[in-house]
């Protein structure tokens, strides 16, 4: 949501909750990218993800008038809806016995790690992790916010409530710090 300040983001919600469906258009422009990428991470699949955005975005309409603004940004809380929802997928039994299609079988078949490369793979999440709890604790978050949330530095910065050079400066600072640390 790069593309307009806070006070608009806040101001589309706000038209949302009365009504107004371009700025439900606008507010869906602005962030589905970003929220699919945040589905798409957590499921792994494209249909199961794209099913996410839309119920989110339903859930975006029928609850605008419930957004408050001193508890969150709306970016933040748009991705608590779309992350709501991917875990209630996730947790759904029918999940458990999805098909395949055929690009997913593909790549099953040929391309599996061997034991010997899950094992390093293992062994490289494990270091990285042990790494990370090295950081101080604003750096672990604007890295957290960052790549596992998809946010922007000034969505972060946002989000933290912190001056974007700042929030420059942790995550610069954690990557050097986590290169050094996993020996890169």
């Amino acid at each position: 949501m790069n593309e307009c300040s806070l006070e608009q983001q806040i101001g589309l919600i706000n038209a949302i909750a009365h009504g107004d469906q371009s700025a439900f258009e606008k507010l869906y422009r602005l962030t589905s990218p970003r929220l699919f990428a945040v589905a798409f991470r957590m499921l792994r699949n494209h249909a199961r993800a794209e099913e996410v955005l839309h119920d989110s975005f339903l859930t975006v309409w029928s609850r605008a008038g419930n957004y408050n603004a001193q508890l969150s940004a709306p970016l933040t809380w748009l991705t608590h809806i779309v992350r709501n929802r991917a875990i209630d997928l996730m947790r759904c039994s029918d999940n458990r016995l999805q098909t395949l299609d055929d690009d997913q079988a593909d790549s099953l078949t040929d391309n599996s790690l061997t034991p010997l490369a899950k094992l390093q793979q293992d062994h490289e999440a494990k270091q990285l992790a042990d790494c990370m709890t090295h950081l101080p604790v604003e750096q672990r978050q604007s890295i957290m916010l960052a790549y596992y949330q998809g946010l922007s530095h000034g969505e972060i910065s946002v989000h933290l409530q912190q001056p974007l050079g700042t929030i420059k400066s942790w995550i610069r600072r954690a990557l050097d710090h986590l290169k050094s640390c996993v020996g890169l």
